[in-house]
């Protein structure tokens, strides 16, 4: 009686334990479809479905080379920072840059800058 109640609790800590991890694991590999930037020109909502489809899948075309695989990291993005980037072909300007993959971001400031009305 008592192994079969220990064999029991066992298998009950094991499954438990297995199903919490699994979950964890799920909610870990499902990417936000969107993530919203402060900034001073009007919020950046990005849009990380979109990028994801462009890169086929492929996480490390992005990260961690470019940005940290995290939403609630700082993306250091500030200020004058947007000329710096586009010289380095780093953060966003890997690809938005003229002649890079994705329409170049100097002129474009509307495509991802986005005020409040009112």
């Amino acid at each position: 009686m008592f192994m079969s109640r220990l064999m029991l609790a066992i298998t009950f800590l094991f499954s438990s334990t297995w199903l919490l991890w699994t979950a964890q694991a799920q909610t870990a590999k499902t990417p936000p479809d969107q993530l919203v930037f402060k900034a001073k020109m009007g919020d950046v909502k990005y849009d990380h479905k979109g990028h994801v489809k462009h890169a086929k899948g492929d996480c490390k075309a992005c990260h961690d080379k470019l940005f940290p695989q995290s939403a609630t990291a700082p993306l250091n993005f500030k200020a004058a920072m947007h000329k710096t980037a586009e010289a380095a072909k780093s953060s966003c300007a890997a690809c938005h840059v003229a002649g890079g993959a994705a329409f170049a971001s100097k002129g474009n400031c509307t495509k991802c800058h986005v005020k409040k009305a009112g």
